[in-house]
């Protein structure tokens, strides 16, 4: 059981920086948010050297030890795939009011949708709206998260 409690904002500042190639995970008996690439959760299981490395590689190579020697202390955090994004910008676009709402629904159509979300907010100076309704729904995800695994957070 854990007896720490996770940071709520460690866990959103992760979901929001979702990469390609790279684990989010949270270490539960510290509470702890990581992200580790892929390439040296790699290295480590072909047993590559990593004595010449960089410091910041040798906390990842050691990080992927750990999590390879001791799976059970660790977390995965929600992928971009478990979030939807795009589903965000939908529930925000029945938000508004009018042509804004038809002109938004119309931008999140067909290939490039985010970028043309993006513009249509930013011409409806409606930036500030948005990002704090992705905020509260990435809230929302974390705190569903921690219930989900039994988590405490603050």
């Amino acid at each position: 059981m854990v007896t720490v409690k996770v940071k709520l904002q460690d866990i959103v500042d992760e979901m929001v920086m979702d990469f390609p190639d790279q684990l989010r995970l949270i270490h539960i008996t510290s509470g702890k948010v990581f992200s580790l690439l892929q390439e040296f959760l790699t290295d480590v299981e072909y047993g590559k050297p990593y004595d010449d490395l960089p410091e910041w590689h040798q906390e990842q190579i050691f990080l992927a030890i750990d999590l390879l020697e001791n799976e059970d202390n660790y977390i995965s955090l929600p992928t971009q795939f478990d979030i939807n994004e795009y589903g965000m910008m939908k529930d925000f676009c029945f938000m508004q009011k009018g042509s804004r709402q038809n002109e938004l629904l119309n931008a999140i159509k067909g290939k490039g949708a985010f970028r043309r979300f993006k513009d249509r907010i930013y011409d409806f100076d409606l930036e500030d709206a948005w990002y704090t309704f992705r905020d509260e729904c990435y809230q929302q995800i974390a705190i569903d998260f921690c219930k989900q695994h039994g988590l405490e957070y603050e």
